[in-house]
């Protein structure tokens, strides 16, 4: 009986171990990257991929829920526009994004704040192709907890399958 109960609680103990001791040699931080060639020059692109007002327009978010309630502030375009967004939806959810850097027809930064889960950095770079303009979407997201860094090993199939149907909507707009 003794030996029962010794082997379950190093069993425990050896978990805990990994448990804890992995989460610290993973990232602190996630990276996601996806890139598309759309056949339009960076000018178009960066039209609708700066502009934040147009991301209902593209965003395969919104298709998850149709009804998600968008509100704009700030300028027009470029650094300070806000867009918020609410929504029923759990995959949606609510959340604010704000361009932090905005250099036209090349690069957008924003801040996207997801309320108690965190927030992240996306970025948008547009480099001019033969064929058009190569566009590439980038996320970053600090992963602070144990088990934060543990789901940050999904992360890249769950938003990078979302920003590969992003990227697809927003080709299909800027080559009509």
């Amino acid at each position: 009986m003794n030996t029962v109960i010794k082997s379950i609680v190093y069993l425990i103990v050896a978990i805990t171990v990994i448990f804890y001791g992995g989460a610290y040699v993973l990232p602190s931080e996630t990276r996601v990257e996806r890139s598309v060639e759309i056949v339009a020059p960076p000018e178009k692109v960066f039209a609708i991929a700066g502009d934040l007002r147009r991301v209902p327009e593209w965003s395969p978010w919104v298709a998850a829920d149709p009804k998600t309630a968008f509100t704009f502030e700030g300028p027009e375009q470029g650094v300070g526009q806000v867009m918020r967004w609410a929504s029923n939806n759990p995959l949606v959810g609510n959340g604010t994004e704000k361009v932090t850097e905005f250099v036209v027809n090349e690069r957008l930064v924003t801040q996207a704040d997801y309320g108690e889960f965190g927030g992240s950095t996306s970025t948008f770079t547009l480099a001019p192709t033969a064929g058009g303009t190569l566009l590439t979407r980038r996320f970053a997201s600090p992963l602070p907890g144990v088990v934060d860094r543990w789901a940050g090993l999904l992360i890249d199939g769950s938003v990078g399958a979302e920003y590969e149907k992003g990227l697809a909507n927003l080709k299909v707009l800027a080559e009509r």
